[in-house]
């Protein structure tokens, strides 16, 4: 414990431990300490473990052949990977040696500093393990120390091992209302590599990878790794001769976007990772519990019960029209909406998507008496008031642009690259940051908002870069403006809350998270693709911060139909909303409507605060929520697809207490037409009258009824005082 400085003569393991997870360097003379360990806890004391004749040399092999170091570089004899890349622009020092020149270590804190004096180069690994959720946050920064530029090409943020055991992987794939797809494969001989070079995460490269044995739902040791970066990533898992394989992640680079003068020096992103022995589900709980405790800032400091949304694009998209907002906004009341979102469409000009964006000021015919008259509606009805915008971009036609051309991202003589009709701002200009900031503010000052819906709706194509930076690609210099420009509008206005939405699911990271609330999940509300969506995005991120709306009857995106009550229980456990005109809804559908929205508010403390649990088996998928003391818990069981099995399994429900008693309540069975599925036990889950004790929910399950294909169950269960 304490803090402490090592003599290289000393030559210890160092060992960083949670509750279940330990990551293990040696420290080698004279050289980079070695990776002895990622994964479970290590038990007795750390001792050294010297290299010298645990690796017989094979034959053909050089000399002081390195073993996995904690910063593999080609000058140490490295010939997989490097985890610095780079040079000096004469084309010198490309291959450096680097060693350890001090230590600084604290129980749960791990920082090297490494140095090379012929390269003049300098380099500190940051290590540091929270104990409450075993997730290792990991960083890199490069010196410059030399007389001379050095043009940096990639220095990973982490460079971990992994066992040779872990042969399974799971990648993110997906497109515009279809992000989070997870993809299973089987490692070999080849280098698994994911890149983004879209100047944001992207809807088909989350930035994050699962490794492990099985990849089972509760059982097995998993690896879990995520890059806390908005813009471009690099996700790298390669094989090595000896038999493990070594996982690398960090900030993607474009050719000279990082040239570091004389004394300057490059910091990576932070990437957090994590090892549990206890399945996928056990790697997302301790994520979920990282973002938590050491991501996310609330006002005040702590969240406050997640407001039930209404949206209103999907319900009227550019027709703003005051009395029809109003009514909207009144229906929403009516069935427990507690803050009524505008979105795009409210300002000047802006009455389709081909204009005005820059333009930050009500559109004078639409609202001529300012958004003030339709918030004062909207807050006497009880409700607060949020506001879509997406100051990073600007429209050609916009008086913005029409002043200020040259603050857009382009490169100079080349052709103007549009998306959606729109241009990236500068956002590294000082200039445009401040324009941006007095917009918002004003908004913010002229009127009670509480919440702004912060879009983002295009890629940084390569030509939209480097106006104003000599060529040079700007795509870090401007997430790192982003970052600054959330900062300074939250510090303003303390109590804002902001989503990040980036055409729905592009831009969703512990990065951004570090600066918003929330996020969009995907532009698709359709409950049968929101499935799969959501299951990818909660691998990584808790439920309370994912945006997850109740769309219409028939889904905007695929034209697919489906149950009220489907679409309520795949919206059940994140932050809910509703994104279609609730105008529309008989009384009956209103009445409808307004029970899954109390259902929602009665659970959501569980669903925000407990562990959540998910998995799938034939044509079904499943979710739970348990609280924290074990005394509640939240369950949902969806039907995909058919398949040939005559009866519905007994659904098996974990992690409740063993010896409590809970009892069931169905808040939603779904009849199927010519099943008898009114037996005595399906009557009892339906009128709340079923118990079991927590091993027998383990052990033997729920029964079921039969279920139709794109239907659900939702079941609530709470432990019985006795």
């Amino acid at each position: 414990g304490g803090h402490e400085r090592l003599a290289m003569e000393q030559t210890p393991l160092w060992v960083l431990s949670g509750r279940a997870c330990s990551i293990a360097l040696e420290a080698v003379p004279g050289a980079v300490p070695l990776w002895r360990h990622f994964g479970a806890r290590l038990s007795g004391a750390p001792m050294a473990w010297p290299l010298a004749g645990a690796r017989p040399l094979p034959p053909s092999t050089l000399e002081g052949d390195p073993a996995l170091s904690a910063l593999p570089t080609h000058g140490q004899g490295w010939f997989e990977q490097p985890a610095l890349l780079g040079s000096r622009l004469d084309g010198g020092d490309w291959a450096p040696q680097f060693a350890l020149q001090r230590v600084e270590r604290t129980d749960s804190s791990l920082h090297l500093a490494l140095v090379d004096m012929v390269a003049q180069l300098a380099v500190s690994l940051h290590y540091r393990i929270d104990p409450d959720s075993d997730v290792l946050s990991c960083s890199a920064e490069l010196h410059n120390t030399g007389d001379t530029p050095f043009r940096l090409d990639w220095l990973a943020a982490a460079t971990v091992p992994l066992p040779p055991e872990a042969g399974q992987v799971i990648g993110y794939s997906g497109r515009w209302t279809l992000e989070f797809q997870q993809a299973r494969e089987a490692l070999g001989v080849a280098t698994w590599r994911r890149d983004s070079r879209r100047g944001r995460n992207s809807h088909d490269t989350f930035p994050a990878v699962i490794v492990g044995t099985t990849l089972a739902d509760d059982d097995g040791p998993v690896w879990g790794a995520h890059l806390a970066w908005s813009g471009n990533h690099t996700l790298l898992i390669e094989p090595l001769s000896d038999g493990r394989r070594q996982l690398q992640l960090g900030e993607w680079l474009a050719p000279g976007e990082v040239v570091l003068a004389p004394g300057e020096r490059y910091a990576t992103p932070e990437a957090h990772l994590t090892h549990s022995p206890a399945g996928l589900n056990g790697m997302s709980a301790n994520f979920h519990r990282h973002v938590r405790r050491a991501v996310l800032r609330w006002p005040g400091g702590e969240m406050s019960p997640r407001p039930v949304h209404l949206n209103s694009w999907e319900a009227v998209y550019f027709n703003h029209d005051f009395e029809g907002l109003k009514a909207l906004a009144s229906a929403g009341a009516e069935v427990g909406v507690e803050r009524f979102v505008l979105d795009d469409g409210w300002f000047h000009r802006r009455d389709n998507d081909r204009a005005a964006l820059g333009d930050w000021w009500p559109d004078a015919v639409k609202y001529p008496h300012g958004l003030t008259p339709l918030i004062d509606h909207v807050q006497g009805l009880g409700m607060q008031f949020g506001l879509w915008v997406e100051p990073e971009m600007v429209n050609p036609d916009s008086e913005l642009y029409r002043a200020h051309p040259d603050w857009a991202l382009h490169s100079a003589g080349r052709p103007i690259v549009l998306g959606r009709h729109q241009l990236v701002l500068d956002l590294s200009r000082g200039e445009v940051c401040d324009y941006l900031y007095g917009k918002l503010d004003a908004l913010l000052r002229d009127n009670a908002i509480a919440y702004f819906k912060w879009d983002m709706n295009r890629d940084l194509a390569t030509a939209t870069l480097g106006a104003d930076h000599r060529g040079r690609a700007a795509y870090r210099r401007q997430n790192l403006a982003l970052y600054g420009l959330l900062e300074r509008v939250r510090q303003a206005h303390p109590a804002l809350e902001i989503e990040s939405c980036s055409s729905g699911g592009a831009r969703p990271d512990m990065g951004i998270l570090r600066h918003t609330h929330r996020v969009w999940t995907s532009d698709s509300n359709d409950a049968l693709a929101r499935l799969g969506i959501q299951s990818g995005f909660l691998r990584f991120l808790p439920p309370e911060v994912m945006g997850a709306h109740i769309g219409p009857a028939r889904a905007h995106t695929t034209g697919r139909s489906h149950s009220l009550a489907l679409r309520a229980s795949v919206a059940m456990f994140g932050h809910l909303g509703l994104e279609f005109d609730v105008r529309e809804l008989d009384a009956a559908g209103r009445s409808e409507l307004a029970r899954w929205i109390a259902v929602h508010k009665e659970w959501r403390g569980v669903c925000h605060s407990g562990t959540l649990s998910q998995g799938g088996q034939g044509g079904t998928q499943w979710l739970q929520a348990t609280a924290v003391d074990r005394q509640s818990a939240l369950f949902a069981l969806y039907r995909r697809v058919e398949d040939t099995w005559r009866y519905t399994p007994p659904m098996q429900i974990r992690g409740l207490d063993p010896a409590a008693v809970y009892r069931l309540q169905a808040m939603h069975l779904p009849s199927v037409s010519h099943s008898q599925s009114g037996t005595d036990t399906i009557r009892a889950l339906a009128a709340g009258a079923l118990e079991f004790t927590g091993a027998q929910l383990r052990d033997f399950g729920v029964p079921l009824p039969a279920l139709p294909p794109e239907s659900a169950i939702l079941i609530g269960l709470r432990a019985v005082q006795k």
